[in-house]
């Protein structure tokens, strides 16, 4: 489980990240609702375990040191920080990629073999910056992936590539009920999708007055949602990507 605490980043004037808490479970989607990129951004960064919180905690599987939290986190194309730059195609973003994947896996990853396996060849000569959104998402997402150890997915700001939820919401929600690899899925959004009746934050949302041990009374392992949650969810945009 991923349980954050208030955690804050200061900025030259203002709170970069004001306090912000919440928690998601291995076969839970979060979405995390903030109106500035830069606040979307450096929450992403905090719970992916790349930026250290000025104030409050965030914890993994009840381990608050940011190594565990680091390990089991994917950042997914965060504007600025990850994001596929446009000049590169689809084939060497793959290439790129799967070269940071830790030296234990990579034998087995070669780029072409990869594009095949996980119907990615259709589009490897494309430039990332043609890609539809929900093929963006798959081929980003896939690339996290790639690295067996992740189990925690926190994908930057998906909506900025369209109005249309169908783009990023499928995918992630697939990815996050997945019966065999269940993960633990963050996506900071502009605003909730039509229809959403899933876990749901705010930036901000944190009373300066509550106490910190408010949030995750349980830090362990949960089991994912049942079956009935998953498709009262199902059905707000259609068909999951493949």
């Amino acid at each position: 489980m991923l349980c954050a605490r208030q955690p804050s980043v200061k900025g030259r004037r203002l709170d970069l990240l004001p306090p912000t808490s919440l928690q998601v479970a291995r076969g839970e989607l979060l979405l995390v609702t903030g109106d500035r990129q830069d606040q979307r951004t450096a929450l992403a960064l905090v719970l992916s375990g790349r930026m250290r919180p000025d104030g409050g905690t965030v914890s993994w599987d009840g381990s608050a040191g940011i190594r565990p939290l680091r390990r089991a986190a994917a950042l997914v194309d965060s504007p600025g920080v990850n994001e596929p730059e446009q000049h590169l195609s689809v084939a060497d973003l793959v290439t790129e990629d799967l070269a940071l994947v830790p030296r234990r896996y990579r034998g087995a990853l070669l780029s072409k073999p990869w594009l095949k396996v996980n119907r990615f060849e259709d589009v490897a000569g494309l430039w990332t910056e043609q890609l539809p959104p929900a093929r963006r998402t798959e081929l980003l997402t896939a690339l996290a992936l790639a690295n067996p150890g992740t189990d925690l997915l926190v994908v930057d700001s998906p909506d900025r590539h369209g109005a249309d939820p169908a783009g990023w919401l499928p995918r992630l929600r697939e990815l996050a009920y997945d019966g065999g690899r269940p993960l633990a899925v963050v996506a900071t959004v502009t605003a909730l999708p039509d229809g959403w009746t899933g876990p749901s934050a705010a930036i901000g949302n944190a009373d300066r007055r509550s106490s910190p041990g408010s949030f995750c009374t349980d830090d362990g392992h949960k089991t994912p949602p049942t079956s009935e949650y998953v498709d009262e969810n199902s059905g707000l945009t259609g068909e999951v990507a493949k």
